[in-house]
């Protein structure tokens, strides 16, 4: 447990730094959303394809990762529409509930990947991050237009934005280069290596200004519902295949680190510009990634011993 809490410790520390920093409105202006982009749309890209591009893929069991973690994430997903019709769930919040339940925060994953397993870690985190992103983004837009809460212009705007996705682009190329046997030639490797390595503290950090502590206030069913399905039923059932499967310890508790992970930031935007919950957003977003700094080190002793 030493070990683990050793791992993430540190990662656990960004993020409330980056509270503490949106707190003391430090450096303020729109300094915080500008780099948030940056590392959306450069930095953490960068990551992938560095990693993807320079990886041993056959050292990743990628048909076992993503039968556990994408059948996690499809099960979920539907037993979340049924669960809707039970409770009566209107349309805003449950799109904010689907979110909550199934998306997952890549800065912390990756970071935790790395900080537990190091190189290996990150190959396999990054192998994860190319079979989920697709997924569980075209799942949250098919649900958005499914709950009725956008028209067909945002139909086409998210289908749009979909193609142009930061991290599904990298990984297409990161996948290419490597299969292709390109790799990443003379200068490019240094270079887009260290445009990776800001990705994860600097990300880390804007996950913890991205925190609305007063959303803490709300304490609805749908809190308690995507909290206990995304920090306690996603991890159960992914350790469980994992175990039936025969995932290697790396590849285990890297799918069990991803499984519960909280929420991703991105989703508050998501919400906000598709007709969702954005406040009960905010409020899944905070007390996802506080909740998890106590589960995550818990769900990872568990499943190392």
């Amino acid at each position: 447990m030493e070990g683990i809490s050793s791992a993430l410790g540190p990662l656990f520390l960004l993020i409330l730094l980056g509270l503490v920093l949106q707190r003391l409105n430090i450096p303020g202006g729109d300094f915080w959303p500008r780099l948030e982009r940056l590392v959306y749309t450069l930095l953490f890209p960068a990551m992938l394809v560095s990693t993807l591009a320079q990886a041993d893929m056959r050292s990743v069991p990628a048909g076992q990762l993503g039968l556990v973690l994408l059948g996690a994430m499809l099960f979920f997903g539907a037993l979340l529409w049924v669960l809707r019709k039970k409770l009566t769930l209107e349309a805003a919040p449950f799109t904010s509930i689907f979110q909550g339940s199934l998306r997952f925060n890549t800065y912390v994953g990756v970071a935790g990947a790395a900080a537990l397993h190091g190189s290996a870690g990150t190959t396999v985190a990054a192998v994860a991050v190319a079979l989920m992103v697709p997924v569980v983004n075209v799942m949250c837009v098919a649900g958005f237009v499914a709950a009725g809460t956008l028209g067909s212009a945002g139909l086409r705007a998210s289908i749009v934005a979909l193609t142009r996705n930061p991290l599904i682009l990298a990984c297409l190329l990161g996948i290419i280069l490597n299969l292709s046997g390109v790799g990443l030639p003379g200068w490019s490797e240094p270079a887009v290596t260290l445009l990776g390595r800001a990705a994860l503290p600097l990300g880390l950090v804007a996950v913890g200004v991205a925190l609305r502590p007063l959303s803490l206030l709300r304490r609805d069913l749908g809190i308690w519902l995507a909290n206990g399905i995304k920090l306690v039923a996603m991890p159960a059932l992914v350790l469980l295949l994992g175990q039936i499967v025969g995932l290697d310890p790396v590849s285990r508790d890297v799918a069990l680190l991803f499984a519960a992970l909280p929420t991703a930031t991105s989703a508050y935007i998501l919400a906000r510009q598709l007709g969702g919950d954005a406040e009960l957003m905010a409020a899944l977003i905070t007390s996802q990634t506080l909740l998890a700094m106590l589960s995550l080190p818990l769900w990872l002793q568990l499943a190392g011993t």
